[in-house]
């Protein structure tokens, strides 16, 4: 999953980067109007954190922008604004949620959990294919009952295919759900974790459909 964060504080921006980054997403920070309006218009994200009090104008700005084209991005409002007709304001905008500052990094983080949920229109907070199961919550996998240990990356292109059972994905939607701005990524990459992931959870899960893509069907 890739998110949006728009966020002028930098202490605020910098821990909410690092523990979204703990649950293997892909995470871009910005700290303005202009330069979120930029990013949506150039990145397909999977929700966006939005503060309300920026430097170049409200972050309802570009909640109304959103919503007036149609936009279903989940997005959670995080704001020092307390008071009960601020939220109104928020949540009558758009927003899916709403958390004030300050606020526990746990509880941000299975909001998003629960948002994403809710955007893929599962109710259930484990993935399930044939005997696989992955708890997105604990970042882990079981087979039949038993415990796998992927590595993060096999872990995060695992959710992607899981989280798209029937679709072909191509290496290039999973890049972008699982790297960020100025993060590089080798060629090969993919295909060296989606080796590994197949050596531990078994070739027939996930099939390759030559030059178009992967899919667990």
């Amino acid at each position: 999953m890739r998110i949006l964060i728009v966020e002028d504080d930098s202490i605020i921006g910098d821990g909410l980067v690092m523990g979204l980054q703990m649950d293997e997403y892909a995470v871009d920070w910005v700290e303005n109007l202009k330069t979120a309006n930029a990013a949506l218009a150039t990145n397909n994200y999977d929700l966006m954190i939005l503060d309300l009090g920026l430097p170049d104008g409200s972050g309802l700005d570009i909640l109304r922008k959103l919503r007036r084209e149609k936009s279903s991005l989940p997005v959670i409002i995080l704001t020092a604004y307390d008071e009960l007709s601020d939220k109104i304001k928020g949540l009558d905008a758009g927003a899916d949620d709403y958390l004030v500052k300050p606020f526990d990094l746990d509880e941000l983080r299975a909001r998003v959990r629960a948002l994403h949920r809710r955007a893929l229109g599962r109710s259930t907070p484990v993935i399930e294919a044939g005997d696989i199961v992955m708890d997105p919550s604990k970042l882990a996998v079981t087979r039949d009952g038993e415990n796998i240990k992927l590595g993060p990356r096999e872990f995060a292109i695992l959710r992607v295919l899981m989280e798209n059972q029937g679709r072909i994905i191509s290496k290039a939607q999973i890049e972008d759900k699982l790297y960020g701005w100025n993060m590089e990524i080798e060629s090969n990459t993919i295909e060296v974790h989606m080796h590994g992931i197949r050596k531990k959870l078994g070739k027939d899960l996930i099939k390759t459909i030559r030059n178009v893509g992967y899919v667990i069907e």
